[in-house]
């Protein structure tokens, strides 16, 4: 099967799955610039584009270049949403505190690296007694000055937030009303095709930003 190297966070997509990709760009032009970004802790997410259908995407662990980042940071790579706002979203498991998970949002050639891509990187707590999941790996030891704080949604066990950031909120990206959609503490099923967690995503990003320049 030929494959297409993707730089960065992550490594092949079928050079097939691309062309689709392609096909697929005018009929999620027709229907605007509102992707949904869903993201868990295992390391098992998708990206989703109105008119079609829902993509996989995979994070791994790697360095995170952000403030007081770690080492082995649960890291999803974007694929190419332009002007990424950076930032820390903080997530709160209660209303007294209790710091729950911390979502940060990496621009493109962060930490000085021109290699490296627009990145959502997931942190959680590390739970006494629980198994340890991608994300279970503690808190960045510096924080980026640009946060938003929310207190998460759900019960233990099945719990996260729906977060759409306005202008200049981190994870914003201009032009798009992107939402994410953040689970903590509830695993996903692998999807079947692990080629293809490694999506064609900025396929789509670039697209849509080129119709945008364009209007």
């Amino acid at each position: 099967m030929s494959l297409l190297k993707v730089r960065g966070v992550g490594s092949t997509l079928p050079l097939a799955a691309a062309v689709l990709l392609f096909g697929l760009s005018s009929s999620v032009l027709a229907q605007g610039n509102i992707p949904l970004i869903t993201l868990t802790e295992t390391g098992i997410g998708t990206l989703l584009f109105p008119g079609s259908p829902p993509i996989p995407t995979t994070g791994v662990p790697v360095a995170d270049p952000g403030p007081g980042g770690l080492p082995n940071a649960l890291t999803y790579n974007l694929l190419g949403p332009p002007a990424l706002v950076a930032g820390d979203l903080i997530l709160l498991e209660n209303p007294a505190g209790g710091l729950s998970d911390i979502i940060r949002f990496n621009p493109a050639g962060t930490g000085g690296n021109p290699a490296y891509p627009a990145s959502v990187v997931f942190y959680s707590d590390i739970e006494v007694g629980e198994a340890p999941v991608l994300a279970d790996i503690g808190f960045p030891t510096a924080m980026y000055t640009n946060t938003v704080t929310l207190l998460e949604m759900g019960v233990e066990g099945n719990n996260g937030i729906v977060y759409t950031p306005t202008a200049n909120q981190p994870g914003f990206v201009p032009g798009f009303a992107v939402t994410y959609n953040i689970i903590s503490d509830s695993p996903v099923p692998e999807p079947s095709d692990a080629l293809l967690a490694l999506s064609g995503a900025g396929l789509i990003w670039l697209k849509l930003r080129s119709r945008k320049t364009r209007a």
